[in-house]
């Protein structure tokens, strides 16, 4: 069973899944359409991914796609721990440019609910972290976005200094005073 929970920021939702465990070990759930419902809405799971990311303070991130291939995802950790964020990016929301983050591990049993209209990153807490994501739309390089992990305007309160971050992720520019937020 799944139950959803909401977070401060309006749509970003955490779902918790129960464990099932006796002498032989533990049974979760990990997604359920039926009770994922009410955030999915009509939306279809189009794609699931892992990644592994070594190094424990190591931070990735902040992407998102634009529309019309924006999309909305799962993520939950299911090795090591890491401190997921997500950061509002919705034109005309009240809570733009505003970040929320959770601690995921498998012993929490929590998925981070990320619509879309939000960059997402996270840092890695205990090494050889490995997150599983669904997604709502197929991978579409050509309306990829990112933000900077260390702009000022977020101020993302990341637990560990940051270490390990990639190119592609150090080259997103600082936000300026000309983004008005995605239309999704």
């Amino acid at each position: 069973m799944i139950t959803l929970s909401e977070t401060p920021i309006a749509g970003l939702m955490v779902a918790e899944s129960r464990v099932i465990g006796d002498a032989r070990g533990a049974f979760s759930r990990v997604f359920c359409g039926r009770e994922m419902e009410a955030a999915l809405g009509d939306r279809t799971i189009k794609q699931a991914n892992i990644s592994r990311t070594a190094a424990v303070g190591a931070v990735r991130g902040m992407h998102f796609q634009r529309p019309p291939m924006a999309e909305m995802k799962i993520v939950r950790c299911i090795a090591g721990r890491v401190f997921d964020v997500a950061v509002d990016l919705r034109k005309g929301s009240p809570t733009f440019l505003e970040w929320h983050g959770i601690e995921l591990a498998p012993d929490r049993n929590l998925a981070f609910v990320i619509p879309e209209g939000f960059a997402h990153g996270f840092q890695v807490l205990e090494e050889d972290a490995q997150l599983l994501y669904f997604h709502t739309e197929y991978y579409a390089p050509e309306v990829e976005g990112g933000l900077r992990f260390d702009d000022p305007r977020l101020a993302i309160a990341w637990p560990l200094a940051p270490v390990q971050l990639s190119e592609r992720d150090l080259s997103h520019p600082l936000i300026s005073d000309a983004l008005e937020g995605l239309v999704v």
